[in-house]
């Protein structure tokens, strides 16, 4: 789930606290070049005041003078398309004739947002249904598959963090890795067996596990929305949790080191049965190439590349090798 939409239903909570009034919006689906996507959320408050987008801001506005004329339809939920006409796409700001549809709710207690944003803290996934026709709502445990769902009558929404990451290695890149990925959604785990290590990680919301990379790895069930770095440098650690995720449905498995360590880690994982379009699925040197040298700036190129790969984006320098750093470069360089 988007930060962005943690923080409109956190806002929509507060504003019917204080005895305001709230009506939220979810984009329900897209058609051409919509600016923001399926899932993505806006709440307005009775005076107009606004959290979240679904749009690049003519939609927010149309919007909100619904609402402060009490324009919407007296207490149940409902659809509204907005660009379907040429006309209407110039109105609203929408770009190559894109179109967006939405569902417009108003909020409550019986919303269950509350309760919602408790299960989101827990770092857990729910999923969320809203009867269009009653406007009832319940909460369910989500599943990793699960995705937004809406036939009319029933919208199913998804909430919580959406994307795992797994990092091998509870060192100082992994601190920031794990606090930038965080602030990504992700549900972060760090596995580290190594007492060293683990003992002084303290960083809150990240999990940490102490047993082999590995076994990690195969228990945390793999699937197209679980990410592996290993950061370790320790090629007994780094190369066993590779090893499995390789061969995984894991939508991005990388490892921190130099062109020439990674070349040599190619070679040791050819040698442990991987295939070659196993071995070539791997990230190393892990992440973009953008002249990053410390711990913070890896962070930023991994959790970037990382991105990318999520969004289907082909750019020229993923995967490819890193140039040799200067002479005189920091040792930590080696990560990008």
């Amino acid at each position: 789930m988007d930060s962005v939409d943690t923080e409109v239903l956190k806002n929509a909570v507060a504003w019917l606290a204080a005895g305001r009034k709230a009506t939220l919006a979810t984009v329900v689906k897209t058609w051409g070049s919509a600016p923001r996507p399926v899932g993505a959320m806006l709440a307005i408050r009775d005076d107009g005041h606004v959290i979240g987008s679904v749009s690049g801001g003519c939609v927010e506005d149309d919007l909100i003078e619904r609402v402060k004329a009490h324009q919407m339809s007296g207490g149940k939920p409902e659809v509204v398309t907005y660009g379907v006409t040429a006309d209407q796409a110039v109105r609203f700001g929408l770009p190559c004739g894109g179109t967006l549809q939405l569902v417009i709710e108003p909020v409550s207690a019986a919303s269950l947002l509350k309760e919602l944003l408790a299960t989101i803290e827990r770092h857990e996934l729910v999923a969320r249904f809203l009867d269009m026709e009653s406007g009832s709502v319940k909460l369910e445990s989500g599943r990793w598959s699960d995705a937004l769902e809406f036939d009319g009558r029933i919208l199913k929404s998804i909430h919580g963090p959406l994307w795992r990451l797994l990092i091998i290695g509870a060192g100082q890149t992994s601190r920031f890795l794990a606090q930038m990925a965080q602030a990504l959604d992700y549900q972060v785990t760090v596995c580290d067996p190594r007492e060293e290590y683990a003992d002084e990680w303290n960083l809150p919301g990240a999990t940490l596990v102490r047993g082999y990379p590995d076994d990690v790895v195969l228990h945390m069930s793999p699937d197209p929305h679980l990410a592996v770095v290993a950061v370790t440098h320790d090629p007994k650690l780094d190369d066993a949790a590779l090893t499995e995720a390789l061969k995984s449905p894991a939508f991005y498995v990388g490892a921190l080191g130099s062109r020439l360590n990674n070349e040599k880690r190619r070679q040791r994982l050819a040698e442990l049965d991987l295939s070659a379009a196993e071995i070539a699925r791997l990230h190393g040197p892990v992440g973009l190439k953008i002249g990053s040298r410390t711990p913070a700036e890896i962070a930023v190129s991994i959790l970037a590349e990382m991105t990318a790969v999520r969004r289907g984006v082909k750019l020229e320098s993923i995967g490819a090798p890193a140039a040799a750093p200067a002479p005189n470069a920091d040792p930590l360089a080696c990560g990008s």
